[in-house]
């Protein structure tokens, strides 16, 4: 677990503390104890969007921090403290949500390069010989071996291949192609052997579009999230 998801576990598990024991304290009678407690478990929230706001700053970028320091303070500046102590678990759920969507992407992300093929079974005359992705080219004549991927785009020269596309298309089923019948780099083979003419470089197939749109998808924000950041100002006031 890194620094920043274990923070904002913390972060989560404050707020949630100080908002259950103002809750206890206000049904206990006692008001008072009921807005410290409050105002403590809110207090971790603002100082973390403070610091959230000066990282933004020094980049020269405006964030949503901005409209949740204004939230959580002016709540506590006005004594509603219990709106605060709101915000503040609101905040921490938040941010604990998107730790959690992002390693759940991280793992994705593995296991699809995992499934990259590194080498391809290149026919040379009539022996097989293993040769590094960058050296396939179109017109070349590839064995795909049981349980591995193919490693380009190309047809099916076999007379048939049963294949595992759910990598590409979600589909949990396997798929029978005959001969002369395109196949997708990525496509596992679920049966016996097939051969395969390449009809694409290894770099322009299938698969390998399909983890740079990934890795750029991984890289940057949202489009929600972007415009998000740069209105985020103009609904301060």
């Amino acid at each position: 677990m890194n620094f920043r998801r274990a923070s904002n576990l913390s972060l989560l598990a404050v707020s949630a503390t100080g908002l259950i024991g103002g809750l206890a304290a206000w049904l206990s009678g006692q008001p008072k104890w009921a807005d410290a407690i409050w105002a403590i478990g809110a207090a971790p929230a603002l100082l973390a969007v403070a610091g959230g706001i000066i990282r933004t700053a020094l980049r020269r970028e405006a964030g949503l921090d901005l409209i949740a320091l204004l939230s959580i303070g002016g709540a506590i500046a006005l004594g509603e403290y219990l709106t605060g102590a709101v915000i503040g678990l609101m905040l921490a759920s938040g941010r604990s949500l998107e730790d959690f969507a992002e390693e759940r992407a991280r793992r994705e992300m593995s296991a699809l390069l995992g499934r990259a093929p590194r080498v391809a079974n290149r026919y040379e005359g009539t022996e097989i010989a293993q040769a590094p992705l960058d050296q396939i080219r179109p017109g070349d004549r590839l064995l795909v071996r049981s349980g591995e991927a193919g490693p380009t785009d190309g047809l099916i020269s076999s007379e048939a291949a049963t294949l595992d596309e759910s990598a590409l298309t979600g589909e949990p089923l396997p798929v029978r192609r005959t001969s002369g019948e395109f196949v997708r780099s990525g496509a596992v083979n679920a049966a016996t052997p097939f051969d395969m003419v390449a009809t694409t470089a290894a770099a322009d197939s299938t698969f390998a579009g399909i983890i740079r749109l990934v890795e750029a998808a991984h890289r940057s924000k949202a489009p929600s999230v972007r415009l998000a950041d740069r209105y985020a100002l103009l609904f301060a006031p």
